[in-house]
């Protein structure tokens, strides 16, 4: 978006019809590169642009859908990471404090907390939009039952959390809500879990065993060593080793801790996809979308009659993809200009047939 002026109202089509957007959402970035930057490479605005297009708020307006779910459905959906700035901001990882928490020891990443609180030039900040429209449309469809659905990938997997308490925080009133989060960061130490856990906010973060972006940033305090009888029973009994983690968790200003339950998914676990795929695409959401599709459990094997096409995965990951399935999208006639076409209704064979 232009520095100059404010945003032109954005259409955003969604394949899925039973829902509308309602509002987009922009994030806007605390640091600012030297004006020189813009002087020297003026059409490099990715590199120096502030304030960027995250996201949008959706609500379900088909009534068939609404009576399958029993509720209307408010959905917020936060993209990956995209431009300089915000790639700045994903290595901001100290620790710091909530500004509307009481508690000093709830904390969060300093450059997650920035893309989620700052107010553009022409556009406000992330947390203000969100709270905004949610509260809009609670009023609007007041008396109905109704859920809000937070999702993102990336770097929006980590603002969706912060989405999260922020509606808990400000919403009155406010509906069920739960969060998906597809190859997120860690956002925050255990106090911020602590907090989620406290407001009822559902997480569950999908995770790739191979997804590199998910084992950061900072040091890892893992909740569980003060729960699992099998590997650290006598530690437990250790009241110093307690007093110490405690120590370790409200006072390191890296001390992660992750938020939900997790679901584990595995590049190695697919059929279609290279054992040895790369890192990009370990990350990349449209092979985390491919690995949920086939999922079952940890311990079976990809489920041979998943639905999601392979043609967009094949598009995003051809290096990634193993031969065989990359010669059957060629003779299904799925590529067109040297890029596959997404064909809904083109789904290569499963290896089970």
């Amino acid at each position: 978006m232009s520095a100059d002026e404010a945003p032109l109202p954005r259409h955003v089509s969604l394949p899925e019809r039973s829902y509308k957007v309602t509002k987009s959402l922009y994030a806007t970035s605390s640091v600012g590169l030297p004006q020189w930057v813009d002087d020297v490479a003026p059409n490099l605005g990715w590199m120096t642009q502030q304030s960027s297009w995250m996201g949008f708020v959706a609500v379900c307006d088909d009534k068939r859908e609404i009576q399958r779910m029993g509720r209307r459905d408010i959905v917020i959906a936060l993209r990956g990471t995209a431009t300089c700035l915000e790639w700045t901001e994903n290595f901001r990882a100290q620790l710091v404090e909530i500004s509307e928490s009481d508690d000093p020891t709830q904390k969060v990443g300093c450059g997650f907390l920035s893309l989620h609180k700052t107010p553009g030039a022409h556009v406000p900040s992330l947390a203000e939009s969100v709270v905004d429209e949610v509260q809009r449309l609670t009023e609007i469809y007041k008396g109905e039952n109704l859920s809000i659905t937070i999702t993102g990938h990336s770097l929006g997997a980590a603002l969706s959390l912060l989405v999260a308490d922020e509606i808990s925080s400000c919403v009155p009133q406010v509906p069920p809500m739960a969060v998906f989060s597809f190859g997120g960061p860690r956002v925050g130490n255990k106090g911020f879990a602590d907090r989620l856990n406290e407001k009822n906010i559902k997480v569950l973060r999908i995770v790739n065993n191979q997804d590199l972006i998910t084992k950061v940033p900072g040091v890892f305090i893992d909740g569980r060593l003060k729960q699992d009888p099998d590997k650290l029973e006598e530690e437990q009994r250790n009241e110093s080793f307690a007093r110490v983690l405690n120590m370790l968790e409200n006072n390191n200003p890296w001390a992660y801790s992750h938020v939900g339950t997790e679901l584990k998914v595995d590049t190695k676990m697919s059929p279609y996809l290279k054992p040895n795929a790369d890192v990009a695409c370990c990350h990349d959401l449209e092979a985390y979308l491919h690995l949920v599709d086939g999922f079952l459990s940890m311990e079976c094997p990809f489920r041979s009659n998943a639905k999601r096409s392979l043609a967009k995965l094949i598009d995003n990951q051809k290096s990634n993809v193993k031969q065989l399935y990359t010669d059957e999208a060629l003779s299904l006639n799925l590529e067109r200009r040297g890029s596959f076409s997404i064909s809904m209704v083109s789904c290569l064979p499963s290896p089970s047939r």
